[in-house]
């Protein structure tokens, strides 16, 4: 016998007592089955070789983080934040993850997998995946708002000491403080981390506007670029997939690239941001004619600024949110789904009610969370090929 062959047959009797065991294994439960006057069944044995079946999603999710709650979505999971902490359950409405502290005014962002909860105007950050904290923080000034990119690198902003007016820190996806841009002028607002890493921008006050401040390569205290919005407010800032950075105002939407110029996309003179939502295949604003209670209208846009979609509103609009192609909406009379277009879908709202409602949420795919104080609930696009089950 050769010193290739011992090898091989030490592996085929390896597999033949791996199939004895399962085989007997089999035989016990068929005669326990047959013994007690059970229905005969393999599942068990066949659960081992297939591959497991996605779990539906809930019909409603039961959160329990106290007040002021907020969601975000994980894409197999649901986080919350409240007064008492955070809360993940996974799409069957199980609990995944809890981790008890207090917050006063708390906030959720989430990513690819990760969200990042914090309390605005505190010191307390979270940062976790569905059964995890990857990083606890404890903050030395108040947190202004905080943000958490699709490879998990974070960026929490705080109110500045020593003659700053804030300070934005870095963190990468083990929680490790990586960098830190402090400002002297113009308090600020938020930040954004580039899709790769390598850029930090930072929204801040500056003068009688708004100024976008770049950190490239992170690595030099300098800024590297800037774009200034004189005269105007530059409310949020968001960093698509492909790094281009969008900002919108108080009265449009600009796309601003690193060397700090911008391209105006779509303007609203004469009429009010009253909602808005970013998502990778459009953006969604809520605009409010002035002076004319809650009359407006639902636009869609294409990340080039193209009119996707224009809907005319008569409600009041408590709160909207995209994702995944669709945008959910929770005005004072009840739901509505839409695709990009502003095509609206029948749902299975005959099913629940809205009411007590103050928060929506689009878990993509046609369906979307009305969450209130007490009870969250899932609405879904009464749409066969768009029904959400994982």
């Amino acid at each position: 016998m050769t010193g290739d062959e011992r090898p091989r047959k030490k592996k085929r009797r390896l597999l033949r007592i791996v199939g004895s065991l399962l085989s007997l294994a089999a035989l016990t439960y068929i005669a326990i089955l047959l013994i007690s006057g059970r229905g005969f069944s393999l599942t068990w044995l066949t659960d081992l070789f297939d591959d497991p079946e996605p779990a539906e999603m809930a019909d409603e999710f039961h959160f329990e983080v106290g007040r002021n709650r907020v969601f975000a979505f994980m894409g197999d999971s649901l986080a919350a934040a409240g007064s008492l902490g955070v809360q993940v359950l996974d799409i069957g409405g199980s609990e995944t993850l809890r981790d008890p502290f207090r917050m006063s005014s708390p906030a959720i962002s989430a990513a690819n997998g990760r969200a990042i909860a914090f309390d605005i105007g505190g010191s307390a950050v979270r940062v976790f995946d569905k059964t995890k904290i990857v990083s606890s923080i404890k903050t030395n000034g108040a947190i202004v708002s905080a943000s958490i990119n699709q490879n998990g690198w974070f960026c929490v902003c705080t109110l500045g000491g020593g003659g700053f007016k804030g300070i934005a820190t870095v963190y990468n996806d083990k929680g490790n403080p990586v960098y830190s841009a402090s400002l002297s002028s113009g308090y600020v607002l938020t930040a954004g981390l580039s899709p790769d890493n390598s850029s930090l921008a930072v929204l801040n006050l500056a003068g009688s506007g708004s100024r976008i401040t770049f950190y490239h390569g992170l690595s030099s205290e300098s800024a590297d670029s800037a774009y200034d919005f004189p005269g105007g407010l530059i409310v949020d800032i968001w960093y698509a997939p492909d790094g281009e950075l969008f900002a919108i105002t108080t009265g449009s939407i600009i796309a601003v690239n690193k060397n700090g110029t911008g391209k105006e996309l779509y303007a609203f003179p004469g009429r009010r941001l009253g909602a808005y939502s970013f998502e990778d295949e459009f953006f969604a604003l809520h605009l409010l004619d002035y002076g004319v209670g809650y009359r407006g209208q639902l636009v869609t846009l294409s990340p080039d600024g193209k009119l996707l979609g224009e809907l005319a509103t008569d409600r009041e609009l408590v709160s909207m949110s995209s994702g995944g192609g669709y945008l959910a909406v929770l005005r004072s009379d009840g739901l509505g789904l839409y695709g990009a277009g502003l095509e609206e879908y029948p749902t299975s709202v005959e099913r629940m009610s809205t009411t007590g409602a103050s928060l929506i949420l689009s878990l993509g795919g046609g369906a979307a969370l009305a969450a209130g104080d007490h009870s969250a609930s899932v609405f879904k696009a009464a749409v066969e090929d768009d029904a959400v089950s994982g």
